[in-house]
């Protein structure tokens, strides 16, 4: 691997502290603008001074042309924003090829959520109380329960549970920690499943909450697996992602009350903006409900 290349993923892991989706993702985006510029222009990250806005503008049509989804096209532009401010910071070059080059713009869309019927029935449609049956409960009701992100809880260690004061503490994106409470209903699930997780017969005393079948650490595989499952028991319209259960608590959240800075938290949102995408979700209910009840907002037919 090229050294320019080297010493900045070296850099996002160490002391920008990316998650290992997140630094793969980075990683996997210059690779292939390298490739790109390999394959069309005869240059590599070697002669990285060479690289000119016409050569990311070209890459970017490229990546249009083949249908590219634009959110796509938008994170390989935050790979190579980042790559590029660290060379100059570096002092590696001397002018930055994609100042001036915006992301596309792209049609805002609402995070999908479920009901809280659906919820309940999502959460409460099996009894299975065996060790593995416990385990994925645990896991469902804690990725909404406590709004986590699939990552989140893929990488907590028993050690990071205070079941007593039922709360846990996460680290998320940039290493940031942060203290989230769980519910009642979660506390005694964990509790119920750690008395059978050595069933999953742990490799090397790990400390890793939910462990796989072969007594590893679970991966993000077997999660989605767990959540789909989960949906077609009950027959959900529509198969969801473990992350629309982290957009089904926060959506929920706010419509009991909630302070929005407190769900801020709760997230482990950096932005205020990022969260108050739910809002969205929320006034879009409230103003449903105000045009079928006032008696001066009924639309005509």
């Amino acid at each position: 691997m090229n050294k320019y290349l080297s010493s900045y993923l070296s850099y996002l892991k160490g002391q920008r502290g990316f998650s290992s989706a997140t630094y793969r993702a980075y990683k996997t985006d210059l690779l292939s603008f390298e490739q790109y510029l390999k394959d069309n222009f005869s240059i590599t990250f070697d002669k990285v001074d060479k690289i000119s806005k016409k050569h990311i503008t070209s890459f970017l049509k490229t990546l249009h042309v083949q249908g590219v989804k634009k959110t796509t096209i938008s994170r390989k532009l935050s790979s190579l924003r980042g790559f590029f401010k660290f060379l100059e910071r570096k002092k590696v070059i001397n002018k930055n090829p994609i100042i001036g080059i915006s992301n596309p713009k792209t049609s805002k869309h609402h995070p999908k959520i479920l009901n809280v019927d659906q919820i309940t029935k999502l959460l409460d449609n099996t009894q299975d109380n065996s060790p593995k049956g416990l385990r994925n409960r645990a896991l469902l009701e804690l990725l909404y329960g406590s709004g986590l992100r699939i990552s989140e809880a893929l990488a907590l260690d028993i050690d990071d549970i205070d079941l007593s004061q039922e709360i846990i503490k996460i680290k998320g994106k940039g290493n940031k920690e942060r203290i989230v409470p769980i519910t009642s209903r979660c506390r005694e699930l964990i509790l119920r499943y750690l008395e059978q997780r050595n069933a999953f017969n742990p490799k090397n005393g790990t400390k890793s909450l939910f462990l796989g079948i072969r007594g590893k650490r679970l991966n993000r595989r077997e999660a989605l697996r767990i959540v789909e499952n989960a949906c077609m028991k009950i027959s959900l319209p529509v198969l969801i992602s473990p992350h629309t259960l982290r957009h089904s608590f926060a959506t929920h959240m706010l419509e009991s009350g909630a302070d929005l800075r407190v769900v801020q938290k709760l997230l482990g949102h950096s932005r205020l903006s990022t969260t108050q995408r739910y809002t969205h979700i929320t006034m879009g209910k409230i103003a449903h409900i105000y045009d079928k009840a006032h008696p001066r907002a009924k639309k005509k037919t």
